[in-house]
């Protein structure tokens, strides 16, 4: 019964602690023993006190004694990413020279999470500074995929999605600022939605107005998925492009059926990349269940231009100088050996980005605005493969078809994710199906601005005809 609970979803576990019929205390004891026992396969969690959460959970199965009104996620585990402070915490990015970098206060999203009754786990694993589609790095090393060990968690969120996808906890806090949270839940098999921008308050970088990063959710569950949303949504000051919550309830609003619901599916969103066969086709064999549930599909791309055309705009418009904020908090030369030379490259190329490209960029990402709005005008939702790979081995730094290609190339082309980074809308991440040797693939579904709630639904009446939270891997 015990490991049995390590698998319960975080709506079941909350609601058996308002029952009494399982005591925070109990969920901990359950989920620590999983993860003494699992983490070290993975290395997902690299920040753990079993006393600390011991305490905790008592604490909290105090107030139930007490009669205390109760959160919606009253004892309920989650853990947080590397790139995101907790009080009294090292935050590191994975990075050598900031392992003693100590958080004086709580990120918005954990002050939630905790205020929400949430049983604080540990912290996850990040590639350093989180620039990568994978995690690696040369502070805590590599997270392994749960379901073939060796290969690539994803990233940068790959520590967040592989203990979720493990059963170290139903629910996870990632980030993502090119496909990050949806990285890795693809490659994982679990579900993890980017929202709209200022959906969730952002206290990731210190760009306090970047629209392109983000964190999000990353669970086995459409509901746990939605649930979490609840609790963390909303504006606050620490965010200047945060917003008041846009629905009351996301696990009311995501209720309801697909019935009349248009659904363009695009085979890599006309950008002309390649996508592995394999993955394709795992991704349309999902697409007859959408129209057993009364939607219509058809097959159409948005036209953005071909995929150097828009890695260029991402990557000159958003990656470069996104990083380059972080260019004076080190001596990155001197940092060789200690850090990723591609991270290295990374800054220098900042150093040699013209304004002029910027501009550039921009104006690029401004008419993938324009062709978004009028393609959306023909249907509700688009669906594509998340990635063009299912996972590929750790000592990869990108599939290999991508071999001797530019850092950029390596980086983003492979990514389905990163357009929607680009244009501020919502995204998810759904479970499809695995290829022939058991490896996950995830189906991408997108929507207008604030239409995070209809994904949901999307997603949930496409787990409730194709469920997958009861697989688990072979650890």
């Amino acid at each position: 019964m015990s490991d049995e609970i390590s698998w319960l979803p975080a709506t079941e576990l909350a609601a058996k602690v308002r029952a009494g019929e399982l005591s925070p205390t109990e969920i901990a004891t359950a989920v620590l023993d999983r993860v003494q026992e699992t983490n070290p396969q993975l290395n997902a969690i690299i920040s753990f006190d079993r006393e600390q959460v011991e305490r905790d959970a008592a604490e909290l199965t105090a107030a139930v004694s007490r009669g205390d009104d109760l959160g919606p996620l009253h004892g309920v585990p989650y853990t947080i990413k590397d790139l995101t402070n907790v009080a009294g915490l090292p935050t590191t990015f994975g990075m050598v020279p900031l392992k003693d970098n100590v958080a004086a206060d709580d990120a918005v999203f954990v002050k939630r999470m905790r205020a929400a009754g949430g049983l604080f786990l540990g912290k996850t694993n990040t590639p350093e500074s989180g620039y990568y589609g994978g995690t690696d790095n040369h502070l805590f090393g590599p997270t392994h995929n749960p379901w073939k060990h060796g290969h690539s968690a994803g990233g940068s969120s790959g520590g967040a999605a592989a203990a979720v996808a493990a059963g170290l906890g139903p629910l996870a806090e990632g980030s993502d600022g090119a496909g990050s949270v949806r990285i890795p839940a693809s490659l994982c098999g679990v579900v993890g939605l980017k929202p709209t921008t200022g959906i969730i308050p952002q206290t990731i970088l210190a760009g306090r107005y970047y629209t392109w990063a983000y964190h999000g959710p990353i669970t086995r569950t459409v509901a746990d998925n939605a649930l979490m949303l609840d609790v963390v949504a909303g504006a606050d000051h620490a965010d200047p492009l945060s917003i008041p919550r846009v629905e009351s309830s996301y696990v009311t609003a995501a209720q309801g059926d697909v019935r009349g619901l248009r659904v363009a599916f695009s085979p890599d969103l006309g950008l002309g990349c390649h996508v592995d066969p394999e993955v394709l086709a795992v991704c349309r064999e999902a697409l007859p269940a959408l129209e057993g549930l009364g939607a219509t599909v058809a097959e159409a791309s948005p036209g953005w231009g071909s995929a150097a055309e828009a890695s260029t705009a991402m990557w000159n418009g958003i990656w470069v100088p996104g990083f380059a904020s972080e260019h004076d908090l080190l001596d990155w030369e001197s940092l060789r050996g200690q850090v990723d030379d591609n991270l290295i490259t990374l800054m220098r190329e900042g150093e040699e980005l013209r304004g002029v490209d910027v501009g550039r960029a921009d104006v690029f990402r401004g008419a993938m605005w324009d062709t978004w709005t009028a393609f959306m005008e023909d249907f509700d939702v688009l669906v594509s493969p998340t990635l063009c790979s299912a996972t590929f081995p750790l000592d990869r730094f990108a599939p290999e078809w991508l071999d001797g290609a530019s850092l950029r190339e390596q980086l983003l082309d492979w990514l389905l994710t990163y357009p929607y980074n680009m244009l501020n809308n919502p995204a998810i991440t759904v479970p499809a199906g695995v290829t022939a040797d058991g490896r996950p693939v995830g189906l991408q579904i997108a929507a207008r601005h604030h239409q995070d709630a209809l994904l949901l639904r999307v997603a949930a009446n496409l787990e409730q005809a194709r469920p997958w939270a009861d697989r688990r891997p072979s650890l």
